[in-house]
């Protein structure tokens, strides 16, 4: 009789057939066995939470019903979810007797693993409910009182609500233990043993987007709390922390912390990003208190910027020339200026130090490879049957994004994969470029001349201010034989501008 994944031993009267087993396969079965118990006993954990916990909570009052969406968030998906995985571990061999073959253990985690995505979504959010609990009971008595009565349930067996909320995590993060345990005992011949390894990646795939999850969930939450708590008066582009850098994709907060100047001890206290640095200066309001502490909901703190953000890619951090010394002092150069700063202790300097110069790296880093791209495409000398020389003259009422009724405008000019970019006019909505450039021409009627202008912008990606075209086999036409031709162009999909340019189109098998 062969004796497969699922642990047929131990459901059955036979106990004599454990006799027939290795070593190594008892193990093997002892684990899946494991798997199994397991997740039965966690399934019921799960129901038992909507039971005993969530459904009083509801029908109690003492919580609004968008305060019992933050604490269980999305309780009923996990419950589904494992009770598929729990019915597709129970497909076995029937004890009939009847010839039926039994799936592979592995084959049936790489099946179900990868549907347990609203794991992501409750670890995420599972501090922000932690911290609704902690309040709540601070704060209200009949909540903490409520909550204790409830988990006075024996079914519970003295677990309070806050650790059955740490069982989804918990439970994900087993998942490649078992697994690998598993495989361990498995020989390498045995049919099962490519399925368990494709259920291993699938596990730590999920623990991996977990992870991540928490991770940009307690960044995003911390880029909130500045933006409430941080205030940036004074600079011409609104400054939103909790979005996208011009360059760098979703923008990262890396570390906060108290910075002195070294010459006046005056305190700042610093919040570094991975597109730049913000130094800023504690307003402390009335009904603060010591212990409020940076990024707790409950704070007060205010900080108002003490100078214009500094950007990564434009500076230099160097310890002191001695660095032994027993201050914690460091160097930040930032184009002609010279920031001299004392961190809180060595290692906090430590900290600074590395985690700017590492931000810094990746920031020059990313610009480096995207002007070697552009180069590259710029370089390339494919062989055509003309040319195409532009002059981008200027631009004529331009559409307004800064706040004084100013733009910064640059035009990116392409052919296909041939690009050209301009250099950016400061504060104007009739900027005069007088940039020339050259594309290569490969099919006359094909071939289209784009144009489109943005807004140069230093925290956000650039602002669309329009674009025009022009097909090349249009400019051979007004052309002819006159030479270059001047074009005034609209610009589109915005309410105003037009774009001056000089066309001269030159065909190589021409006279």
């Amino acid at each position: 009789m062969l004796l497969t994944d699922l642990l047929l031993l131990y459901r059955c009267a036979d106990l004599h057939l454990l006799d027939m087993l290795t070593p190594t396969e008892r193990k093997r079965q002892g684990y899946i066995h494991e798997l199994i118990v397991t997740e039965e006993n966690y399934v019921n954990d799960l129901q038992l939470v909507t039971e005993i916990f969530q459904k009083p909570l509801m029908e109690s009052e003492l919580l609004t019903e968008k305060e019992v969406a933050m604490i269980f968030v999305n309780w009923k998906e996990l419950i589904m979810c494992n009770i598929k995985l729990l019915k597709a571990l129970r497909v076995r061999k029937k004890m009939s007797g009847e010839k039926m073959p039994v799936k592979m253990i592995g084959d049936i985690l790489t099946a179900q693993l990868p549907h347990m995505q609203p794991y992501i979504r409750f670890c995420s959010c599972q501090l922000n409910g932690a911290a609704l609990i902690q309040q709540k009971t601070d704060e209200v008595p009949e909540f903490k009182e409520f909550v204790k009565r409830l988990a006075m349930d024996p079914r519970c067996k003295g677990m309070p609500l806050s650790s059955f909320l740490l069982k989804p995590m918990q439970r994900v993060t087993r998942y490649p233990l078992i697994i690998k345990n598993i495989i361990e005992n498995t020989p390498e011949n045995h049919p099962d043993h490519s399925h368990l390894k494709h259920a291993l990646e699938k596990a730590e795939e999920l623990c991996s987007q977990v992870n991540e999850g928490v991770r940009e969930k307690e960044n995003s939450d911390r880029l909130e709390w500045i933006q409430a708590h941080v205030q940036c008066e004074g600079l011409s582009e609104q400054l939103v922390f909790n979005s996208v850098t011009n360059c760098l994709g979703p923008r990262k907060f890396l570390h906060s912390g108290k910075l002195y100047k070294a010459k006046s001890n005056k305190e700042l206290y610093g919040f570094l990003f991975n597109d730049f640095l913000l130094l800023t200066q504690i307003i402390k309001p009335l009904g603060s208190s010591g212990t409020d502490k940076v990024f707790s909901p409950k704070s007060n703190l205010q900080y108002k910027m003490y100078k214009t953000p500094i950007f990564l890619n434009e500076v230099l951090v160097k310890l002191p020339t001695d660095p032994s010394g027993d201050e914690p002092i460091f160097h930040i150069s930032h184009i002609d200026r010279v920031y001299t700063l004392r961190a809180e202790s060595i290692n906090e300097r430590t900290a600074w130090v590395q985690k700017i110069k590492a931000a810094s790296e990746l920031y020059i880093e990313t610009e480096k490879k995207k002007r070697e791209k552009a180069y590259l495409v710029r370089s390339q000398r494919a062989t055509g049957i003309g040319r195409l020389m532009v002059n981008i003259v200027e631009g004529i009422e331009l559409k307004p994004c800064r706040s004084h009724g100013k733009s910064n405008p640059y035009c990116e000019v392409t052919m296909g994969s041939q690009c050209h970019i301009t250099k950016t006019i400061q504060d104007t909505l009739n900027p005069k470029w007088n940039s020339n450039c050259q594309f290569f021409i490969k099919d006359l009627e094909q071939d289209v001349l784009c144009i489109t202008v943005f807004e140069r912008d230093q925290f956000s990606p650039d602002d669309f201010l329009g674009r025009t075209e022009i097909r090349v086999a249009d400019i051979k036409k007004d052309q002819g034989s006159k030479g270059p031709v001047t074009k005034c162009l609209l610009l589109h999909e915005v309410p105003t501008g037009e774009i001056v340019v000089r066309l001269d189109l030159q065909l190589f098998d021409e006279p």
